[in-house]
């Protein structure tokens, strides 16, 4: 880990920027991947299967009889959990649904704006290490409230050509019966151009490794929506004396154990605490069973004291986490300081896992600084806004002059003739 007493702001610009990871000769093998996937359709989703996942499947469609089978493998206990997971989430999200309100900016003169679903979308679930079920949910519930037409699920197949059962479990729990086998930048260029199988989106939401992120930034050359640009985990937890430095190391941890490009930031202003939650990390992380992974990720992450609260927040401002959690006594006087942020968790009890799983807020978020100019995933993330207007012949006399002196300074009289045809 990475340790900085007093760090002076001229430093800052440079302790902001994330870990970067060799990306050499990855657009090449992007490109290369949906050049097979837009020639070999399914063929080649197997193929790569079966390259990159040492995975046989004779088909990537999951069947009816691999749902059924996944529901009996998923215990009671996890059932339930996800079942409530799944209430406040769908309670979070519902609450994002707009009332239509027609304003009427002159007599006679009414507009007002409708969302329209995205009609198709695609959900991309990590699988590997950590099979993402609680993804599933993030994403497919808001995009059956927005009323997307259709929703496709891709998930990598383990070695024995399978889906992780709690994967298949939470999709149909949310209404989608349309998964299929394929993962990495193959999955994501397979919802971008169309196979037999696996229709042509719109938009594609989800996580991924380098590869996936890469392809998904590349599926915009074809006309295909993201969600957002990402890249790997972060969280920043600022502390003063009142917060608990085992919590503050659990919560450090639980992004590092994503993987070895995650990255942690703790700040505090109190010597104790600096120095106690520094402790608690490296006693804590011993005991994980993903050690050697959240380990790899403290190696390049920042542990800093400061002076103030007021600086901690004007820092992490900077740094844009996608997790902010503010381990503080009097949190609620710092929120209006909070510019650039995924989610924030308050107090010593709102532990960024809180909002991974099950409080009803959306853990897709903005990484990599995007928290900047980026919102996390919500119900806007599924539905256009489509913009409305009527004019009477009253209105159009109201406003009707101002449009062609407009019209006629920037030198466009077909424009200005719209409006005088009607008038005269």
């Amino acid at each position: 880990m990475k340790i900085y007493r007093y760090p002076e702001r001229n430093s800052w610009p440079e302790l902001v920027k994330r870990p970067v990871f060799e990306r050499k000769e990855l657009s090449g093998l992007i490109a290369e991947i949906f050049e097979a996937v837009e020639k070999g359709g399914d063929t080649a989703l197997i193929d790569f299967n079966k390259k990159f996942d040492k995975a046989v499947t004779p088909q990537i469609t999951v069947s009816e009889a691999e749902f059924e089978k996944a529901e009996q493998e998923v215990s009671a206990d996890l059932k339930k959990a996800i079942q409530q997971a799944k209430e406040n989430i769908s309670k979070f999200h519902a609450a994002q649904i707009p009332e239509t309100e027609k304003i009427e900016t002159l007599k006679g003169v009414v507009c007002w704006r409708e969302n329209r679903a995205v009609e198709k979308v695609g959900i991309y679930i990590p699988g590997g290490t950590a099979p993402l079920f609680s993804t599933v949910l993030m994403l497919a519930v808001p995009a059956q409230l927005a009323g997307c037409r259709e929703i496709i699920l891709c998930t990598p197949p383990d070695a024995n050509g399978n889906i992780n059962p709690a994967i298949l479990y939470t999709a149909r729990l949310c209404g989608i019966t349309r998964v299929f086998k394929t993962g990495g930048a193959q999955a994501i260029a397979a919802m971008t151009l169309g196979t037999e199988s696996i229709s042509k989106v719109y938009k594609i939401f989800g996580p991924g490794n380098q590869y996936v992120v890469a392809a998904k930034e590349y599926a915009q050359n074809y006309g295909v929506a993201i969600d957002m640009p990402a890249g790997p985990s972060e969280v920043l937890v600022i502390a003063d004396q009142q917060a608990v430095p085992e919590f503050c190391a659990a919560d450090l941890l639980s992004q590092a154990e994503h993987g070895s490009d995650s990255q942690v930031v703790f700040i505090a202003d109190e010597f104790k605490i600096f120095t106690e939650t520094i402790e608690a990390v490296e006693k804590q992380v011993k005991k994980l069973p993903r050690n050697e992974m959240a380990s790899k990720a403290l190696d390049h992450s920042l542990f800093i004291l400061t002076d103030s609260i007021e600086k901690a927040l004007e820092f992490s401002n900077l740094y844009a986490p996608e997790h902010l959690i503010l381990a503080l006594g009097d949190f609620e006087k710092y929120i209006p300081m909070i510019e650039n942020a995924g989610s924030v968790f308050l107090g010593n009890y709102s532990c960024e896992s809180a909002g991974d799983y099950a409080s009803g807020t959306n853990h897709t978020l903005p990484t990599n600084t995007y928290a900047r100019n980026y919102s996390g995933v919500s119900l806007d993330s599924f539905v256009k806004k489509i913009t409305f207007q009527h004019l009477s012949k009253e209105g159009l006399k109201k406003i009707g002059k101002a449009i062609e002196i407009m019209a006629e300074a920037e030198g466009l009289i077909a424009h200005k003739n719209a409006v005088s045809i009607r008038l005269k």
